[in-house]
């Protein structure tokens, strides 16, 4: 699915609130076993599935009484368990989330001591320095809390959570936490049951609806989100004030590295025309006058590129079209984008506080209409903001146009094979018209996987055994990853980068397509923020060889309105940004040779986990050996 920013459900110090949970997901597993036994797991594929039948819906399990939900979450917690003692696991991505939904049952269960050792486990599989100090802070504290005061509720509890909250804040290095301490003050400060309630309607139960189960992800979910309701929202008070305090304490702003690295061009007249494709949900092509592609014979595609619906024919237009309602709506999108991103950045604006009021007044089922709205307007605003990124500063620039609607999971419609082969079809069109039109450089800021080709499957069709769903996924998922594959091949003189994801794991080991791909003209870019510091959100992995800004990135959204947003979607144009102006100055450059200068003019960090880009040094170099 595309990736825009990192609107989540997370652990520790983040909760997300009208947002979905992002949870790995297994398969069935036939396989080798390493030496105590257990099976290895060499992917996210090789892990079994799990479905819990359930009557009702997931939004009216979330508030059921305690007997009822226990004895959900204790099935969860009991395949959580057999996972970890029968699975040679090595992502420890993956280990996080299923060592984090058994604390998760822990502490709905009143393990206290059980909880806290498995938040260690969790920290000690914590791969970011910045993620490590914090990992696991609120619920570590709510357990300690009970322990300190022997229960879970009441005067004496409250007294004990605000004591140990306050000490481990206060003690938190502010250059590690600051950006996601102030989002999880914001996103605190917005908490009610309503806005979960509003989640799980719109997440779960129309999948829950057509196949009467839960998966194992979705599993997980609820039970993160029982959590947050009857521990977490009880403290929220305490939560929102304490941060508060803190950042009004320790607030002094990172510094921004990029503004000195980086290189804008003034004038076009000695630079090479450079074509830029942007492969993705369409660009409001009306906001880049004079830096778009113009085919001079475009048959029944537009001038400026290739557009495809959702059932894979080509239309002409460069913007998936909106339906009266999402039109009606988009005004009122961006301005709910535009109130949360104030209030995540602390700006008290009027915006900002109507964000938080509509939060707090809105019925859960308009909520959960809401959000499946704008979750869509979410990925038909994303090419456009991918777009300016790619071109600024670049006179030189020309926009080509690859559309086609990559919210897999939100499709009204359930994958078939069938399907996947017209997109195959498809991509082999668009990778010979990058070919052919001598494109050199091509943002790819979305990624799939098998398991969003099973959730997709799990809200549009009607099978329940996700053993089934893992098997019809698998013959979907293998097309699809061929005809990604395929078009990047069939291109081999234009240069491909990836975005990264958003999911804080490793790309290989879940098999996102592209980013898990190694091929000599694809780069997987990683996100760090202003400062250069690795995002929490970001993935990682082998592939994942540059990184660039990827923090509130501002850019243009459909209709001209400017918005910062946060993903490895906004850090994968920036260096296409970059290629782009190294095609422009020196159009004899292979991919090859590109993505080598770019990585040896980027900066290493001392722990080797980040090669930040430097675009100013990476043109110097090139510009140095250039008559």
């Amino acid at each position: 699915m595309l990736r825009v920013s990192t609107e989540r459900v997370a652990r520790g110090l983040i909760v997300g609130a009208l947002l979905g949970v992002a949870i790995l997901m297994g398969s069935v597993f036939c396989g080798a076993q390493d030496s105590d036994g257990k099976k290895a797991v060499k992917s996210e594929t090789d892990l079994p599935r799990f479905s819990y039948p359930i009557s009702g819906t997931a939004s009216e399990l979330l508030v059921a009484d305690d007997a009822v939900f226990l004895a959900f979450a204790r099935k969860v917690g009991a395949d959580v368990d057999g996972l970890l003692a029968g699975y040679a696991i090595d992502d420890k991505a993956t280990l996080r989330g299923l060592l984090g939904t058994k604390v998760d049952v822990q502490l709905l269960t009143g393990d206290v001591d059980g909880g806290l050792a498995t938040l260690d486990k969790v920290r000690d599989l914590e791969e970011k320095p910045q993620t490590r100090v914090s990992s696991g802070l609120i619920t570590r504290e709510i357990l300690k809390a009970e322990k300190d005061s022997g229960a879970a509720s009441g005067p004496a509890f409250q007294a004990a959570f605000a004591k140990e909250f306050k000490g481990t804040v206060d003690g938190l290095p502010w250059a590690a936490v600051q950006d996601r301490v102030k989002q999880s003050r914001a996103q605190y400060s917005t908490l009610t049951p309503d806005v979960l309630i509003g989640s799980v309607k719109a997440s779960m139960d129309p999948a829950v609806t057509k196949t009467k189960s839960l998966d194992f992800r979705m599993a997980q979910s609820l039970v993160l989100l029982r959590t947050v309701l009857k521990d977490r929202y009880p403290v929220k008070e305490t939560i929102v004030n304490t941060l508060a305090a803190y950042i009004k304490t320790n607030n002094a702003a990172k510094p921004d590295i990029w503004a000195a690295r980086d290189v804008s061009f003034g004038s076009a007249a000695t630079l090479t025309p450079v074509l830029i494709g942007i492969w993705d949900s369409g660009v409001d092509t009306s906001l880049y006058p004079g830096q778009l592609y113009v085919d001079p014979k475009p048959g029944m595609h537009s001038p400026h590129g290739l557009a495809f619906d959702q059932q894979g024919k080509l239309y002409n237009g460069d913007l998936q079209p909106l339906s009266a309602e999402q039109k009606a709506f988009y005004p009122r999108a961006l301005e709910i984008r535009r109130g949360r991103n104030d209030m995540v950045d602390g700006i008290d604006s009027p915006l900002a506080a109507k964000f938080r009021e509509d939060l707090k007044t809105t019925p859960p089922d308009q909520l959960a209409a809401e959000q499946k709205t704008s979750t869509f307007l979410s990925q038909w605003m994303h090419g456009t903001h991918v777009a300016g990124i790619a071109v600024k500063g670049n006179p030189a620039a020309r926009l080509v146009v690859a559309q086609f609607d990559d919210g897999i999971e939100y499709l009204p419609f359930a994958p078939t094979v069938e399907w996947a082969n017209t997109f195959k079809a498809d991509f082999v069109q668009i990778g010979d018209y990058f070919r052919e039109h001598h494109v050199r450089v091509v943002n790819m800021s979305w990624s799939d996987s098998q398991s969003e080709f099973e959730d997709w499957l799990a809200k549009a069709s009607t099978e329940k055994d996700p053993s089934v769903r893992k098997q019809m996924a698998a013959q979907v998922y293998a097309i699809w990853r061929e005809a990604v594959e395929g078009a990047i091949k069939r291109a081999p003189e234009t240069l491909f980068v990836c975005a990264a994801g958003n999911s804080d794991s490793n790309p290989g080991f879940n098999g996102d397509v592209p980013a898990s791909l190694i091929l000599p003209n694809l780069i997987t870019v990683g996100a760090v923020d202003q400062a250069g510091d690795e995002t929490s959100f970001t993935s990682y992995g082998t592939t994942v060889v540059l990184d660039a800004d990827g923090f509130q990135v501002e850019s243009f959204v459909p209709g001209g309105t400017r918005l910062k947003e946060s993903g490895t979607s906004m850090a994968s144009p920036n260096v296409v940004n970059l290629a782009a102006k190294l095609f422009a100055l020196d159009p004899s450059l292979t991919p090859e040779k590109a993505i080598a200068l770019m990585e040896k003019g980027a900066d290493a960090s001392p722990d080797g986990r980040r090669h930040l880009i430097n675009p100013k040094a990476t043109v110097a170099m090139l510009q140095s050996k250039t008559p």
